[in-house]
């Protein structure tokens, strides 16, 4: 999955990852890459980047002013619609790291064999 965090570090400033968990690695990696991170999901969450309690179908915009890219890690299809709706709302690129099998209309990138579905903010 660090393939993903130099993807992400080597193209934006500022982002925000939706439904962090206890998968708190790549948020982290990517702060200490100089990347400014909010991450968020529905209940308390530790980790060293600044976080919100948050839920993506009925999102707070003003924690996420700023950020050029919304990502998720494995969140369930279920959310991808809301999550890719948040990224228009907000103007910025969206990229979901979905588990394998589950499928979806983004393009499908591959980065160092990692595989994860990217939406451009102007193909969104």
């Amino acid at each position: 999955m660090l393939p993903l965090a130099e993807f992400i570090a080597q193209r934006y400033k500022r982002v925000a990852e939706i439904g962090i968990g206890n998968n708190v690695e790549i948020a982290e990696l990517l702060k200490s890459k100089g990347v400014s991170v909010v991450a968020t999901d529905v209940k308390k969450v530790n980790t060293s980047v600044e976080f919100y309690i948050d839920d993506v179908f009925n999102p707070k915009l003003e924690i996420y002013r700023g950020v050029e890219l919304i990502y998720s890690i494995r969140p369930p299809p279920e959310m991808f619609r809301a999550i890719i709706k948040l990224s228009k709302l907000l103007d910025a690129d969206c990229i979901i790291k979905p588990l394998y099998g589950d499928y979806f209309d983004g393009e499908l990138v591959n980065y160092k064999g990692v595989s994860f579905y990217l939406w451009r903010r102007n193909t969104i």
